[in-house]
């Protein structure tokens, strides 16, 4: 293994904490051009409209805390999966609730970026 487990985990947890400080260049930085994000709603961003929602204020994340995060290294890839609560409001409705997750990291030219994000909401 190469030793990229922990380094994506802490990645990971910037970009979630990126994502509810409204933190669009770390964002623009670290989500692939090709990101296919998708919500526990069954929604379905590209890096585009995930960041235009955020930035025109329709998806507003006020909290992405993660846990049981386990990391796949395989190299040029690493697939987390785990928890997270989050917090956030969509179209004026606040919503607060559990997911675990699937994300998948891919170095690119030097650089790690999120490539994909599957998440499924926890029973209330």
């Amino acid at each position: 293994m190469s030793g990229n487990a922990d380094m994506i985990i802490t990645l990971d947890r910037a970009r979630m904490a990126a994502m509810a400080e409204q933190n669009i260049a770390f964002l623009q930085k670290h989500l692939c051009k090709g990101l296919v994000y998708t919500h526990s709603s069954a929604r379905v961003d590209s890096k585009a409209s995930l960041i235009g929602n955020m930035e025109n204020g329709s998806t507003v994340y006020t909290e992405v805390v993660p846990s049981e995060v386990v990391a796949q290294d395989m190299g040029d890839v690493v697939v987390l999966t785990g928890l997270a609560r989050i917090s956030v409001t969509v179209s004026g409705a606040l919503q607060s609730f559990g997911v675990r997750f699937t994300d998948v990291y891919q170095n690119q030219a030097g650089t790690w970026r999120m490539v994909a994000w599957q998440s499924t909401k926890l029973p209330a």
